[in-house]
């Protein structure tokens, strides 16, 4: 008997390797730009004081929270400390996710070549 194959999804990390850099170094530079005259913590007024404003706070949680659900069993297999990025994306949200991105993928590229 032999046994049924899995279906191998292509990694795509191996592929775009470059997308989650360009991502980190424009998004980063935008939220500098927006947040720099205000507090970090100005979003918490306008989640407070708008509906919308609460929406996507709670959006922005809940997209977040299912990122490091994935990211910390990731790191683990990829031999990655995965705190510094778990930190980083409660403080400052997608920028964390996106900095192990770039990690995780730079990291496959230097061990295993394609």
């Amino acid at each position: 008997m032999v046994a049924p194959r899995r279906a191998r999804y292509p990694d795509p990390m191996k592929r775009t390797t470059w997308l989650p850099l360009v991502l980190l170094v424009g998004f980063t530079a935008v939220s500098l730009w927006l947040v720099a005259p205000e507090s970090p913590l100005g979003f918490l007024e306008l989640a407070r004081r708008d509906r919308w404003g609460a929406q996507i706070f709670l959006d922005l949680v809940m997209a977040c929270s299912l990122f490091l659900s994935w990211l910390v069993p990731d790191a683990r297999r990829h031999g990655i400390v995965a705190w510094p990025y778990v930190v980083l994306t409660l403080v400052a949200g997608s920028i964390g996710g996106l900095a192990y991105l770039v990690h995780r993928g730079r990291r496959r590229r230097v061990i295993a070549p394609a």
